[in-house]
């Protein structure tokens, strides 16, 4: 059964006093504040999804928690810094192998930490093999943000490991349960898995510089669909800019990545060079946003997620086409309701798809408004921070997983189960 912690949420809404809230009077008899440990693969101003969720987390469990983080560099520099207020260590990368940063600084990072929760965010076959070797005691939870899709044969070498770590986490947090359903790892441990959606903080895309929307409408024109992203494989960005053939319309791409150069030639090829705009990477995406008629996240490949920038484009009142991935694509964003789904790897039907929406203002409205209410409802930054603090709750107080004679036995936890520590909480 795959866990969610939608039983919580009825539990809290009993009290008047929210979960969080009470967490610096209990602290769980810990005599001081939660110490967490996030490890990822890069931080901010590096810029891709993991980066920007492990961001968005520190700088709102800080509040609540002393929390850390440890990656790689992208030098063989080891720096450490305090950005917002969250003290980051940079281990420096010694070479990358297969697409993962190889920094051996890592192991002593996690080792040296007083963390009561190390929080690892995979896929990333450094931070497991770091935790491994540090040899640190501290309570175990991962967040899976994607499987190991492209590199196979590093996936299969690596699956034993992986399967070690995630056995000994209390808990993997996965942002759909779709994701949990279509992985092929994932499936063997649904027991120990609790979704709990990225979410966003709305403000800052509730006040667009208006002028700088207005700048961009009257330099691009009327009618724009906007994509969002790393330039990378399982993007898509491809078919988007071969669907574009048949778009009356400008295509802004906010992002950078190694596949740039190519992507270009497909706009050179596809004869759509004045209706095709590769911004890079730009200071005020809000602007964008606002000022795109249509978001497209025409992605190929479950390397895609969830597609948080979707939040980002529903946010700002924007209908999505995206992609029918076996991932939470679709889910983030259903079809009908806050967009159109298509399937992936077709110019021609995405083109349908954006024609579509370009053509009907209304529509594009009906489901613009729906897609910001889904946000509100299910996506805030409030609920994830809530939801993650929670799951450190039963990484603390859980049972580990036991080893049997027929093999791993995954402990879960029931509602009566999350409820009692829920109202320990909120008695304390």
């Amino acid at each position: 059964m795959i866990q969610t912690f939608d039983v919580v949420d009825r539990y809290s809404q009993r009290s008047s006093h929210p979960f969080a809230e009470q967490w610096e009077k209990r602290n769980y008899k810990l005599g001081r504040p939660l110490r967490v440990l996030q490890v990822g693969k890069f931080y901010s101003p590096v810029y891709g999804g993991m980066e920007t969720h492990l961001k968005a987390l520190c700088d709102g469990i800080s509040a609540t928690v002393q929390v850390e983080a440890a990656v790689s560099n992208r030098s063989r520099k080891t720096v450490c810094e305090t950005i917002d207020g969250i003290r980051v260590r940079r281990s420096g990368t010694l070479m990358n192998l297969a697409g993962a940063a190889v920094s051996p600084g890592l192991i002593r990072a996690i080792r040296e930490s007083r963390a009561d929760v190390i929080h690892l965010h995979l896929p990333n076959p450094t931070a497991i093999l770091a935790w491994i070797a540090s040899r640190n005691p501290a309570s175990v939870l991962v967040t899976y943000h994607s499987d190991i899709v492209r590199q196979k044969y590093l996936g299969m070498a690596f699956s034993p490991i992986l399967d070690y770590a995630l056995r000994r986490s209390a808990a993997i947090l996965v942002s759909s349960a779709e994701y949990v359903r279509t992985s092929p790892v994932l499936s063997r441990f649904q027991k120990r898995c609790l979704v709990i959606p990225f979410g966003i903080d709305l403000e800052p895309f509730d006040n667009p510089d208006l002028a700088a929307v207005s700048r961009i409408r009257r330099m691009y024109g009327e009618r724009i669909v906007l994509a969002v992203g790393r330039l990378v494989y399982y993007k898509g960005l491809e078919y988007m800019i071969r669907a574009m053939k048949d778009i009356d319309a400008h295509l802004l791409v906010v992002g950078v990545g190694p596949l740039q150069p190519e992507l270009e030639r497909e706009v050179a090829a596809a004869g759509v060079g004045n209706r095709v705009t590769f911004l890079g990477r730009v200071d005020d995406v809000v602007a964008y946003y606002h000022a795109c008629d249509v978001f497209a996240l025409p992605s190929v490949e479950r390397s895609e997620s969830f597609g948080l920038v979707q939040l980002e484009a529903m946010a700002c009142s924007k209908p999505v086409v995206n992609t029918d991935l076996p991932s939470g694509v679709p889910w983030v964003s259903i079809h009908g309701e806050t967009g159109l789904t298509v399937k992936p790897r077709s110019a021609e039907v995405l083109a349908g798809a954006i024609n579509s929406l370009l053509s009907n203002p209304a529509r594009r409205l009906v489901l613009g408004r729906a897609a910001r209410r889904r946000v509100e409802d299910e996506f805030t930054k409030g609920l994830m921070l809530r939801r993650t603090l929670e799951a450190y709750v039963l990484a603390l107080c859980g049972r580990a997983p036991s080893e049997s004679a027929g093999g791993i036995q995954a402990e879960t936890v029931d509602d009566s189960a999350v409820f009692a520590l829920a109202h320990a909480a909120r008695e304390a």
